[in-house]
């Protein structure tokens, strides 16, 4: 029962909606009103027979596993694929016709591809155990009136709980009471500060969950204060449970009926749902239409295959009459077998797997191998902001003290070393500065903190405030600077210890400078702090808060010329200043001080507001969490490869813009644009999800930024650019982000900061949580991509000389009319699996290309099989069969007697000698054009002489390059070897391969690899031609960066 109640409501889940719905949203109602409708006792809470009760109806407070890994499913999905299904036919055949060496390799394939495979899915789906593990264990509630501890499960619907500084929160809660109460919640909504809670206010329903201040959510933790509240979520229907939900569920595996508006439908209509249902379960059991682009290409090239071969082998027959004869059944398994790229799969595991391991030196983990080749095709990166974007951590950007003017710090890359980074001094106030792009004319960078101290009292009286109204600790450890404490404080910390001014200097154990005598903590309802310290000859007040409250207890303003009346005129200017810093993503504080006329007791402590009143406004700080310092080059660098960057974070607008224009997400140029576009850029989650899918369609262009987002709102807009046909990369740390790092074609999570459950969900993890490393893994999915490009059309061009050499041999007819074969099929497996296996895997692990990040995404339609390669497939596999035949038709009827014999396809014998070498002479030639087609292929358009076009070696290159590559290279070489001993060794030859020996012969193998290498790059020569002919038709090179990423704003502007 508890279970069926559990899953009801998360099927059911709203975000913010209780257990049972209530006659509004828990946010949208007042808390009396909430207790009433829920049952619930804001004073002794629930007894212990509704407890039970409540346990019985709606559940354990627990994430529902959903249904568990089954290890025959993934076995069954490692089988039931095209590629392997079409092996598995292939290997019947070959042990049905008694060819015991390629069923065995064809085994040997299967069972490599099947191991691997399973082992990869079966190790990736933990998301749930990691999800659980976030609940607190145990949690304090009021039953009967008493205050105890149970486990977290048993919490239940309705029960009083109470929360304090440290506690994980059990469930979703709607605040009773709090007392300067602030939770963490970046790991849900991404906001990067704790949030300050209030327990009496009411919100609109449609609140986004980062607004919702009267609630709080399970497994957000309590950063200060305590609290006492109302659960009126558990289990699955909290939002954490929702978002399990969103990574549990998958999509509908059957088709629905297409329905009138009034839901009727017709019966052709269940028909068509029914027989689409079928077909899209035989495609899924083929793997035709799930996987990455790639896998699913090359799912339904293994059907195309299987059907050629079968047409090839029927069209053979065909030629012989459908003779029943065996060497008529070898020769069509032959050509059969010829059209199975045999070794594909085997290659493409194994190139894969070898580039997790480069990856890793690179700081990428890959979680599933199909990711690397999806990352080469990825066209818009939808990234996080706090700990992704920027370094999830505050820090002082800007300081502004009255007639002194703007102290900013530099982009620093340890935000708590207060040694790292410089300051400069800009002598002018906030609102004068250029907000886009701040001038540097007046400032001036300064190497010595002491000259800015230097006769600076206004300083220094900024600096007491900020160092000793605050109660963070920054200090040095080990040779390693250390902080705890609330991150605002912190930073403001860091900002006074870049001047000397840390707080330990004035308040140390020996000696004290400065003594703390009284404290008045912040408060949510007057949203600043003061403390009082004391000196041998001072007593000061020092105030820090939110600016509109500390400007109320101010009376003077600091100045060049000493204090002076803080008139509504200059309180007006403050104002303008406070608006300045904040419309650059800045959070601002104010700062204030006033000099008490006389020393007090610490058992008399002045009330609070006698204190802070009459006080002397000090200053304004800016603080902000800052971009990594390799963000904007990493995001310079999306753009010059064609990679849109969209920030989808639950951050404040006005911050999310500002780091958007820092790190280049939005252009610098927002003047050239127009004004509804420019407001398009950025929009809040409220905003986007207000709108429906076909509104969102209808948007001429999505959104760059979008903020106070909602996990449901980053999906949304992920199915979104799905809609458009992008290919999307969704890059995250937190919980809020797993369902859609699921939902992105590749998830990529944080390391070091992010949750296990974002990790869980990722396709791929950056183990130093830098932007920067996802170019790292883009470079490398397109290196892999153009790889795998390579040595599928080597290994496809190969199949095709193969076929047509085959087909086109069908004229050879011996004496009884039968057809002989120029290539045995074990020569076809030998040329596929091993003179071709370890060269294509040699091509799976080449060095990027140096242009490889300055091309557009390859489009995804299109996949590997470009208009460019399917030419070159046909232009290359039929150079080497008319090559093949010729070297037959030379040995067989050029310089021998044309004598075919009998039975050749079967046994050697005197006659079939003829036969025998001009056989074996193809054989040699076929391997040596896959070998050098293969050094061919490092590069598909340059010259193998000329790979490096700016080399002054221009007649020894070739041999740095051909050595570059070693494993290419060795494979090559053992290539060659391997080819003499079938050729020369007794029974092998005759028996297995059905050639033998041959002498003068090799002549003929000399001429045709010459002719195949003027072939191929008389080929290459035609294609640099006209692909240079098509740059210069487009323009050339030359092109504005920042234009070309933003293009369609700027056109439509214009």
């Amino acid at each position: 029962m508890a279970a069926k109640g559990k899953k009801e409501v998360s099927t059911a889940h709203i975000s913010g909606q209780a257990n049972e719905p209530l006659s509004a949203l828990p946010h949208a109602l007042a808390i009396d009103q909430i207790a009433t409708e829920i049952g619930a006792n804001l004073e002794n809470g629930l007894t212990a027979a509704e407890v039970t009760t409540r346990l019985e109806k709606y559940g354990k407070n627990e994430l529902d596993d959903g249904a568990e890994v089954s290890p025959v499913k993934i076995l069954v999905r490692q089988v039931a694929n095209a590629m392997t299904l079409v092996l598995i036919l292939a290997m019947a055949v070959s042990f049905g016709i008694g060819s015991y060496i390629e069923g065995g390799v064809i085994s040997a394939v299967i069972a490599l591809n099947i191991i691997v495979g399973f082992f990869q899915e079966f190790s990736a789906e933990k998301t749930m155990d990691s999800l659980r593990s976030l609940s607190s264990p145990t949690a304090s509630v009021i039953r009967d009136g008493n205050t105890i501890v149970v486990p977290t499960g048993e919490i239940v619907f309705g029960d009083l709980v109470e929360v304090k500084v440290g506690d994980t929160v059990p469930a979703d809660i709607r605040l009773a009471e709090a007392m300067n109460f602030e939770t963490d919640e970046a790991l849900l909504t991404g906001e990067s500060l704790p949030v300050q809670k209030e327990a009496n206010s009411i919100f609109e329903a449609d609140t986004g969950p980062g607004d919702r201040l009267n609630v709080i959510y399970s497994s957000s933790t309590v950063t200060k204060g305590r609290a006492r509240g109302v659960v009126f979520a558990t289990g699955m229907t909290t939002e954490i449970g929702s978002i399990a939900a969103a990574l549990r569920g998958e999509n509908s595996k059957r088709r629905h009926v297409k329905r009138k508006p009034g839901g009727s439908a017709k019966p052709y209509q269940y028909v068509e749902a029914g027989a689409l249902t079928a077909s899209d379960f035989v495609g899924r059991f083929l793997g035709v239409n799930i996987g990455t682009p790639l896998q699913r290409r090359l799912s339904k090239l293994a059907m195309l295959l299987f059907g050629i071969a079968i047409v090839c082998a029927i069209i053979v027959l065909g030629a012989n009459s459908f003779s029943n004869n065996t060497e008529v059944i070898i020769y069509a398994v032959a050509t059969g077998l010829s059209m199975i790229p045999a070794s594909l799969i085997v290659v493409l595991t194994i190139t894969m797997a070898a580039g997790t391991k480069r990856m890793v030196k690179r700081h990428v983990v890959v979680r599933k191998l199909d990711s690397l080749e999806a990352l080469g095709g990825v066209t818009d990166i939808c990234s996080d902001k706090t700990g992704t974007l920027t370094q999830g951590k505050m820090v002082v950007k800007k300081a502004w003290i009255p007639g002194k003017g703007i102290y900013s710090v530099s982009i620093s890359e340890n935000p708590i070393d207060p040694t790292i980074g410089n300051i400069s001094h800009h002598e002018i106030a906030p609102r004068e500065e250029q907000i886009e792009k701040e001038s540097s004319e007046n400032s001036a960078l300064v190497s010595d903190v002491e000259d800015l101290l230097k006769d600076n009292h206004d300083l220094e009286l900024f600096l007491n405030i900020a160092s000793l109204a605050n109660l963070a600790h920054v200090h040095k450890s080990e040779n390693e600077w250390k902080a705890r404490g609330d991150p605002t404080d912190i930073a403001i910390q860091v900002f006074a210890s870049r001047f000397n001014w840390n707080r330990s200097r004035w308040t140390g154990d020996i000696n004290p400078i400065w003594t703390q005598r009284a404290e008045y903590p912040f408060d949510s309802s007057i949203k600043k702090m003061s403390v009082i310290f004391e000196s041998a000859e001072h007593t000061t007040v020092l105030t820090k808060g939110a600016v509109e409250r500390v400007l109320e207890s101010c009376s003077t303003i600091c100045g060049p010329t000493g204090g002076s009346e803080l008139t509504e005129g200059v309180r007006g200017q403050v104002l303008e200043n406070m608006e300045a810093l904040a419309s650059q993503g800045l959070r601002v504080l104010a700062l204030a001080s006033r000099e008490l006329s006389s020393k007090i007791d610490e058992l008399k402590v002045p009330e609070r507001e006698i204190v802070e009143s009459s006080l002397v406004f000090r200053g304004l700080v800016g603080l902000y969490d800052p971009p990594r310092p390799e963000t904007a080059g990493a995001v310079t660098a999306c753009h010059q490869s064609g990679v849109a960057v969209h920030m989808l974070t639950g951050d404040h607008p006005s911050t999310a813009r500002a780091i958007a224009l820092q790190v280049g997400i939005m252009p610098s140029n927002m003047t050239s644009i127009a004004q509804d576009k420019a407001v398009s850029m950025v929009m809040t989650a409220g905003q986007f999800d207000k709108l429906s899918d076909d509104e969102i369609d209808a948007l001429p262009l999505l959104p760059l930024v979008i903020a106070r987002c909602s996990p449901t709102t980053k999906v949304r807009m992920i199915e979104a650019l799905h809609r458009r046909g992008r290919f999307v990369a969704m890059t995250g740390d937190g919980v809020n982000d797993s369902p859609s790092l699921k939902r992105a074609d590749v998830g990529i999570a944080m390391g070091l900061a992010g949750s296990d459950v974002a990790k869980d969900a990722s396709d791929i993890v950056l183990t130093d949580d830098n932007f920067a490393s996802i170019l790292n893994a883009v470079e490398e999915g397109r290196r892999m991509f153009d790889n795998i490009q390579k040595f599928i059309l080597h290994l496809l061009a190969e199949n095709i000389a193969q076929a047509c050499t085959l087909l086109i041999g069908l004229a050879f007819k011996d004496k009884s009319s039968l057809s002989v074969f120029p290539l045995s099929p074990v020569e076809i497996l030998w040329v596929i699996m091993i003179t071709s296996g370890m060269p294509d895997m040699g091509l799976g692990f080449e060095a990027p290309a140096p242009d490889i990040m300055s091309r557009l995404p390859h489009p995804l339609k299109v996949g590997v099989f470009t208009r460019e390669v399917m030419l070159d497939m046909l232009v290359y596999g039929l150079w080497m069969a008319a090559l093949c035949l010729s070297a037959f038709s030379l040995v067989m009827f050029g310089f021998g007697d044309g004598n075919l014999g009998e039975g050749c396809n079967d046994s050697y014998s005197p006659q079939c000698d003829t036969v025998f070498r001009a056989r074996a002479t193809t054989f040699v030639c076929l391997t040596w054009f896959a070998l050098f087609l293969a050094w061919e292929m490092v590069n598909m358009r340059r010259s193998f002489f000329r790979m490096q076009p700016k080399s002054k070696k221009y007649f020894t290159q070739w041999a740095y390059d051909v050595w570059r590559n070693q494993f290419l290279f060795w494979a090559v070489v053992a290539g060659f070897i391997t080819i003499f001993p079938t050729l020369y060794i007794p029974t092998l030859n005759h028996v297995v391969f059905k050639h033998t020996g041959i002498s003068w012969e090799w002549g003929i193998v000399f001429l045709e690899a010459i002719l195949f290498f003027a072939g191929c790059e008389i080929w290459k020569w035609a294609k640099r031609v006209y692909f240079r002919t098509q740059l210069i038709k487009k323009g050339g090179h030359a092109e504005d960066l920042e234009k070309k990423a933003f293009a369609a704003y700027f056109d439509q502007s214009e």
